[in-house]
């Protein structure tokens, strides 16, 4: 007798394997047409060898776990597994939020005590003298090139308004003042002028959220792009001196005290600068201050003070560089006030500080907004 179709089917038709394992070790497998999600969940019929149905019995791996038991069982595990995992990741993002040191959830810490958890401590911050350090070697090797050719045009018009003064002033505290303000002239130009001009194009061209993403403290990088500038003016410092002191018939014992009088001027319109270059709303307008502040210095720092009228003496008093200027001059006696050359720098190493602290707070306050 032949077996109806509806055996024939019956007996060819695929079988759906589950991905859940008997007690006993052996694969559960369900019936045709069994629906998946009963065979996926462990809680639905299923059908073993002998075609009977009942509820099986499986067995789950959570973790390093094994778990047997009945499929109602299996799921509330499951359930309190996901809820204990849960409960752990929160934790550890609220650790997170509050700062301080990160802690790390392990699997199955929120299900009881004993639960470990692993600090993950922050970077230390930056020191500000070894990023002092990498900002000025960085400003050194940027600006290496493209500052050379000021340099000597800076150099060659100081050299040019002591050769046009020569023929005006033959001697005395007048030759004095020319030499030392020309030479100073050379570090108002850079440290100045051309410092405003930089952070005024780095503001305007978004430069500033680069160093603001560095960890490094506001004051290492305006301290390093003003060491760098002022470090290229000492050979045109030296050349305008030198050459100076020739052409006036002047003393060179005194040369000595450029190695004072060109970080001090150089620290204070240095500062100067960037602070014009940091609070000017446009690059322009940190251009035109540049300029003026590099023309106050050279009126107020060439010419002698003793034929100003009393109005311009009191800005002359108020230049940065002419403390400098006036430690310079100085040194040219034949008999110099040690004291008074002392006092002098004293004076423009106070300037220098409160306008480095000055380019410092504008630096902060122009990376914020």
């Amino acid at each position: 007798m032949w077996p109806s179709a509806a055996a024939r089917r019956a007996r060819t038709a695929p079988r759906a394997w589950s991905r859940h394992e008997r007690a006993d070790g052996m694969p559960e497998r369900t019936g045709p047409g069994a629906a998946d999600e009963a065979g996926r969940d462990g809680i639905g019929p299923c059908t073993d060898g002998a075609g009977r149905e009942g509820r099986a019995r499986v067995r789950t791996t959570v973790g390093s776990r094994t778990r047997t038991g009945g499929a109602a069982e299996h799921g509330a595990a499951g359930e309190r597994e996901r809820a204990g995992a849960g409960a752990a990741a929160a934790s550890a993002t609220d650790s997170a939020a509050g700062g301080g040191t990160l802690r790390a959830a392990e699997p199955g810490a929120g299900a009881g005590a004993g639960a470990g958890t692993a600090r993950m401590p922050l970077a230390p911050r930056a020191r500000l003298w070894p990023a002092l350090g990498a900002v000025y070697r960085a400003q050194l090797s940027r600006a290496r090139v493209a500052r050379i050719p000021l340099l000597f045009v800076a150099t060659f018009q100081s050299l040019g308004i002591m050769v046009l003064m020569r023929g005006v002033v033959d001697g005395g505290a007048e030759a004095r003042a020319v030499v030392a303000g020309s030479s100073v002239l050379v570090v108002a130009f850079v440290a100045l002028n051309l410092l405003a001009q930089y952070f005024g194009q780095l503001r305007a061209g978004g430069g500033l959220d680069h160093y603001a993403t560095l960890p490094v403290p506001a004051a290492s990088v305006v301290l390093g792009a003003a060491a760098a500038y002022a470090s290229f003016t000492v050979p045109g410092v030296l050349v305008t001196a030198v050459a100076g002191s020739v052409l006036f018939q002047l003393p060179l014992g005194g040369l000595w005290v450029l190695a004072a009088v060109v970080p001090l001027a150089g620290a204070a319109l240095a500062g100067l600068g960037a602070a014009l270059g940091l609070l000017a709303p446009r690059p322009e307008l940190a251009t035109l201050g540049g300029q003026l502040g590099m023309s106050a210095a050279l009126l107020l720092g060439v010419l002698p003070a003793g034929g100003l009228p009393p109005a311009v003496g009191w800005v002359r008093d108020l230049l940065p560089s002419t403390y400098g200027v006036e430690a310079f001059a100085r040194t040219f006696a034949p008999h110099p006030d040690w004291a008074r050359v002392v006092l002098d720098l004293g004076v423009c190493a106070a300037v220098g500080v409160l306008s480095l602290a000055l380019a410092t707070r504008a630096y902060r306050w122009a990376a914020t907004r």
